[in-house]
């Protein structure tokens, strides 16, 4: 046991070491300390990956979890990159737990068999189809929209359409955009472009003029300045126009004095919904058993909500979400995409774009 819980002290030191702080995705995390007991008595600190722990949800969530007896350590990193590292790690794994991630990725890592089914406590209280209806193998915890938002105080010309905001010179330089395919956000905008322009005998399955779209969204947008905030960036004009998930903008405007608009276009925006699972064969499953049940339970996901302003799936939790959050998530056309589709031509794509539209 002893040597079993050294090897994995070490591995998750190396994996903090080395993780990415994305912006608006995740933070790294440190080493856990050795011989911290549990409620249940496990002598092994929870390991908890995720990609939404940044704006103050990881220290939350670690105290609270800590209060009611759980020791947990978070390292975060941006969607896919985590994906990798799970199925990467899943011969020898290193994590405990993963949430955050939406169906698209947890779909990657039920596949690689990364993850084991477990019925959470809290499973009658979700809707059947917001995780998965076929296997159970991961649930939903919060639903997100991603958005294209701008500030109404100094912005009265928004587009109608993104297509008019990628493509219209009096826009160029003025939107904000995040060419790092490693983060699901991101891709999350990619998906949300080529899902609208399909076209079996195009390459990859997209038309030219979706491809067209993209090139243009890329060579006219400015880059995302790493470690910086995109409301930092447009009350600095800067930039007019950002994309964010839509749980970040009631902080955002409290902070920033800026009074958030949507571009919504007429397909709807991407959403999303962030899942949990178990790490198949992490060796700590009764703890990572107790911590799902603890944090996707109605009274953590109303505080959480609370809180951060999310959109909890958890019935129970929803009296207890912002009223303005339940407005506009109510208020936002959803775009149809096929996530099982995307998860089979995302990697191709995201090759693609990279090789030739970022470089």
């Amino acid at each position: 046991m002893v040597d079993t819980r050294r090897k994995r002290l070490s591995l998750i030191g190396i994996t903090a070491a080395t993780a990415i702080a994305l912006t608006g995705c995740a933070a790294g995390a440190e080493a856990p300390d050795a011989g911290t007991d549990t409620a249940e008595g496990s002598a092994e600190t929870l390991i908890v990956y995720t990609n939404s722990n940044s704006d103050g949800r990881g220290e939350w969530i670690t105290e609270q979890a800590a209060e009611a007896g759980i020791e947990i350590e978070i390292v975060g990193l941006g969607g896919a990159d985590l994906t990798n590292r799970i199925i990467a790690e899943k011969n020898n794994p290193v994590g405990d737990v993963v949430f955050g991630l939406n169906n698209m990725f947890f779909e990657q890592l039920k596949a690689e068999e990364a993850i084991t089914a477990y019925e959470p406590s809290w499973s009658g209280e979700v809707p059947e189809e917001a995780g998965d209806p076929a296997d159970g193998v991961y649930w939903p915890l919060v639903e997100q929209a991603i958005v294209t938002v701008y500030d109404e105080n100094t912005t009265d010309n928004a587009p109608e359409t993104l297509e008019d905001l990628y493509t219209d010179a009096a826009y160029a330089g003025r939107y904000e955009v995040n060419p790092a395919l490693g983060q699901a956000t991101p891709q999350l905008v990619l998906a949300g472009i080529l899902t609208e322009n399909l076209d079996e005998s195009g390459d990859l399955g997209v038309s030219d003029e979706g491809w067209n779209l993209v090139e243009s969204y890329y060579a006219n947008g400015s880059p995302a300045v790493e470690g910086t905030d995109p409301y930092a960036r447009i009350t600095r004009d800067e930039i007019d126009y950002a994309v964010l998930p839509s749980s970040g903008i009631a902080a955002r405007d409290a902070e920033y004095g800026t009074s958030t608009g949507i571009i919504v276009p007429e397909e709807g925006v991407p959403y999303v919904t962030e899942q949990i699972a178990p790490i198949n064969g992490s060796g700590n499953e009764e703890v990572a058993q107790e911590f799902i049940d603890w944090f996707g339970s109605a009274e953590v996901q109303g505080a959480f909500a609370a809180e951060f302003n999310s959109m909890p799936v958890n019935e129970g939790a929803v009296a207890d979400a912002n009223p303005e959050v339940i407005e506009l998530m109510e208020s936002l056309p959803r775009q149809d995409i096929d996530f099982g589709f995307l998860s089979e031509n995302l990697g191709p794509w995201v090759e693609k774009v990279t090789l030739e539209y970022i470089g």
